[in-house]
């Protein structure tokens, strides 16, 4: 009925943008969701490295297969001895940092892995998200009982700026392809009987917040 949402996702607009049909290392902070087989498909030339907390969280063995590695690890433990420093040339950390509670720390110790050069993606429910209307499938910050933090651009640019990057593009998240999409993705939902997920309209009220940064030295 409409374009493959995941193609149209923002961590995936980043890739294509840097990348192209190039290769490229990329270390998946959140390797959960089928992650690595949707990504791999949609670059192929990728070079998959995944971070999660299980392994088995909704992977199966075509995901693993299209993994170069996977790192199953407590990112609040710090302890990143395992993945390469220097090595890759994107980061990205989509909607992971909100469930940590020591995820300014994550990020810093996390910065030193990428390449110079290379990019960092992180996105994740802005202080916005907090007065919005609760909703399933996520509206506001309070729906999921996982989230434990709220974070702002303002205190990851000084994050990302110690680590020694520059901030590329931040803000709110606004996606034209969602916004566009939006009203077939709610005619969607109702043609096949199933309730809306409120991250249907995290685009339009503002629910999400992103930096995407460069490691210039």
């Amino acid at each position: 009925m409409y374009p493959s949402i995941q193609k149209l996702t923002p961590k995936n607009i980043y890739l294509k943008k840097c990348f192209g049909s190039k290769p490229f290392r990329l270390l998946d902070v959140g390797a959960g969701n089928h992650s690595a087989s949707k990504t791999k498909k949609l670059f192929p030339n990728c070079e998959y490295h995944g971070i999660d907390l299980d392994k088995s969280y909704q992977n199966d063995p075509s995901d693993f297969d299209a993994m170069t590695a996977f790192y199953e690890m407590d990112l609040t433990k710090l302890d990143y001895k395992m993945i390469p420093d220097n090595y890759f040339d994107f980061v990205r950390m989509a909607h992971v940092v909100e469930h940590l509670k020591n995820g300014d720390e994550v990020v810093k110790h996390l910065i030193p892995k990428l390449k110079q050069g290379g990019c960092f993606y992180i996105e994740y429910p802005g202080a916005r998200s907090t007065k919005l209307p609760s909703m399933r499938g996520t509206l506001n910050f309070y729906d999921d009982p996982t989230h434990v933090r709220i974070y702002s651009v303002k205190e990851l640019q000084a994050i990302f700026e110690s680590g020694g990057c520059r901030v590329i593009s931040s803000g709110v998240r606004r996606n034209a392809a969602y916004l566009i999409t939006m009203p077939l993705r709610i005619l969607g939902s109702w043609a096949r009987g199933r309730k809306l997920q409120g991250n249907i309209f995290w685009d339009l009220m503002g629910f999400a917040e992103f930096l995407f940064v460069q490691k210039i030295r």
